[in-house]
């Protein structure tokens, strides 16, 4: 192991030790709750850009297989943990996390102290950081993160999208085309046991593209970075509205709503975790969720006219989900697919099957 430093712009500084690849990584740090899930995390597109701490001290113990991952290869800059597992002591466990972590050249960060540091980000705000092995120099690592790109005005999704078109599956009762901002191979999952065919697009695909394919229905998906840089996704919601069934999943949520004439803002630590508590409007249930965003949709900016909010988050009572009020659209904020997290909002699935049905 080597020594590691997490800087973060604000100067505040962390020593530890390096856990996988070595090297120097810059990014958005976040914390998430979740007490396991860490390779679904790490393979999550959305993360792109950001370094991840886990708030759970012991991380890796169940080892890293090759069914859980949730896309083609990890995408999130650094991973933080207070101790990172010697042992792997799982039966479906194919190799260590820190191997893992190796092969995908990322690079780990263990040994700090992960509640001050969730503290500190929970106070302050998510901000710019570095993760390195090379040069320790403080002053210089912070510096370097200052002058180093954020999240905000950035277009990450056309980083983790797919280049062209391509099957999930080739059978199903409804064809739904998933339009890919960075999507998770779960929601595809539910997708597929709900009978759908799918077909999944890059984000940059036209509408016109869209419907020559003759889908039933279309799902925005998740994906990572700034929505108000993500125009071209905003300009397929609106020419798709009114023609089919949409449904959108958390930056699909969001582009939805810029889609609407509405804006979203920056939230000061972001939401990431496997226990968010969300109440459904319509029904009065609460769910626990999965969620991980760090962008919210400004529910002031949408014309009541136009937009239902349905879905609240319980903890900062942000917006969580709309529909829209005159065509068969509708968003949430969290995700319904879980992986990791809690299976309670699966139900949204149904309602998008259902609503294609009635279309």
């Amino acid at each position: 192991m080597k020594k590691a430093k997490l800087v973060l712009e604000d100067g505040k500084a962390f020593s530890g030790s390096s856990f996988g690849a070595a090297g120097t990584r810059f990014g958005e740090v976040v914390f998430n709750t979740a007490m396991s899930g860490y390779q679904e995390i790490l393979t999550d597109p959305s993360y792109y850009g950001q370094i991840v701490a886990m708030t759970y001290p012991l991380i890796g113990n169940y080892g890293v297989n090759s069914q859980d991952i949730e896309s083609k290869k990890v995408f999130l800059e650094g991973f933080i943990v207070r101790e990172a597992s010697r042992i792997t002591s799982n039966w479906r466990a194919e190799k260590s996390l820190s191997d893992c972590l190796k092969e995908n050249n990322i690079l780990g960060l263990e040994g700090i102290d992960t509640r001050a540091l969730t503290r500190h980000i929970r106070l302050q705000g998510a901000m710019k950081g570095v993760i390195t092995t090379e040069d320790l120099d403080e002053q210089k690592l912070i510096k370097m993160v200052k002058d180093s790109p954020g999240l905000v005005g950035r277009d990450l999704v056309k980083e983790v999208i797919c280049e062209k078109p391509w099957d999930w599956n080739k059978k199903g009762k409804y064809k739904v085309i998933v339009v890919d901002c960075g999507v998770k191979f779960n929601i595809l999952r539910e997708l597929e046991k709900r009978d759908c065919w799918i077909i999944v697009v890059p984000g940059n695909f036209s509408p016109e593209n869209i419907l020559n394919l003759n889908p039933d229905g279309v799902l925005f998906s998740n994906g990572p970075g700034d929505p108000a840089a993500v125009n071209y996704v905003g300009h397929s919601l609106r020419k798709l509205m009114g023609k089919l069934p949409i449904f959108g999943i958390c930056l699909g949520h969001q582009m939805l709503g810029l889609a609407l004439g509405g804006k979203t803002y920056k939230l000061k630590f972001g939401h990431h975790g496997a226990n968010h508590p969300v109440k459904d409007l319509r029904s009065g249930k609460i769910y626990i969720t999965s969620q991980n965003h760090g962008f919210c949709v400004d529910m002031n900016s949408l014309s009541k006219n136009d937009v239902e909010l349905t879905h609240l988050n319980l903890n900062d009572n942000t917006s969580e989900g709309m529909r829209h009020k005159k065509f068969p659209v509708f968003s949430v904020q969290f995700h319904p697919e879980n992986s990791p997290g809690p299976h309670e909002a699966d139900y949204l699935f149904g309602e998008f099957i259902e609503m294609m049905g009635k279309n």
